[in-house]
């Protein structure tokens, strides 16, 4: 699918995997929205973006006020009348996550509020948009921990991240990925899921040992490109079909 004059929308786009996504879309020529709460860092990254030659612009996306998303969807038609790549991105993990004999509720919602609903909120908004693209990518960055195999399997790397918020919200938001890519199979959107895997971002603090961004960024920017005869309603980590 050629970059030129695609116009992208990136949620938690202003630093971390999200913003090296919007970065390496913006090189192939991909108008991109850096989707952030917070207007002074959202700005920021744009800015960096413009600086580099990228045709980038902040818009508010905070997906615990649906009345941000609301008016940002509206931002899009205004200025594009359509969108081709939604990249949902933004997510939290909480450090009080963990068992699910233990983990309080109130830790399992919030978590669910971003990961999932608002990440559900932003797609029901922006599905006009992509309809009238015409071959539009919708990306679900979601986790291998996710995966109900991988979680039952005792041999998996990560297998004792038994994280009952996260683990179910990243299992949800595959659900999405599965019914859209299903409501959608007779157009030319395609739905994916990737895993960038185990990276050093700021999702937890504290954390080595995991991926450059560039590294996990790669999947996202190769399911958001894909070409027609590409796949959809599938889970990818690199090149590697994952299990759902």
């Amino acid at each position: 699918m050629s970059s030129n004059n695609k116009v992208a929308l990136i949620t938690g786009a202003n630093k971390g995997i999200g913003y090296e996504t919007a970065l390496k879309l913006g090189q192939q020529g991909v108008t991109v929205y850096i989707g952030a709460r917070d207007e002074q860092r959202g700005n920021a990254a744009a800015g960096r973006l413009k600086a580099s030659g990228i045709d980038a612009r902040f818009i508010k996306i905070d997906l615990g006020d649906y009345a941000t998303i609301d008016h940002a969807a509206e931002m899009l038609e205004h200025e594009h009348g359509r969108l081709d790549i939604l990249v949902n991105n933004a997510g939290i993990m909480s450090t009080e996550d963990g068992s699910p004999v233990t983990t309080e509720m109130s830790v399992v919602k919030k978590t669910f509020d971003t990961n999932f609903f608002g990440a559900l909120y932003v797609t029901q908004k922006v599905i006009p948009l992509l309809q009238k693209a015409a071959s539009a990518r919708v990306v679900n960055v979601s986790s291998g921990l996710g995966s109900l195999a991988l979680n039952q399997d005792p041999s998996w790397e990560f297998a004792d991240a038994k994280l009952i918020g996260y683990n179910a919200s990243k299992a949800a938001l595959n659900m999405l990925t599965v019914q859209l890519a299903w409501v959608l199979r007779e157009s030319a959107i395609k739905v994916n899921s990737a895993n960038p895997n185990f990276t050093n971002t700021e999702l937890l603090p504290d954390t080595t040992g995991g991926r450059p961004v560039e590294d996990a960024a790669r999947v996202i920017i190769h399911l958001a490109l894909l070409p027609e005869d590409g796949p959809t309603g599938g889970f990818f980590e690199d090149d590697v079909s994952l299990p759902w």
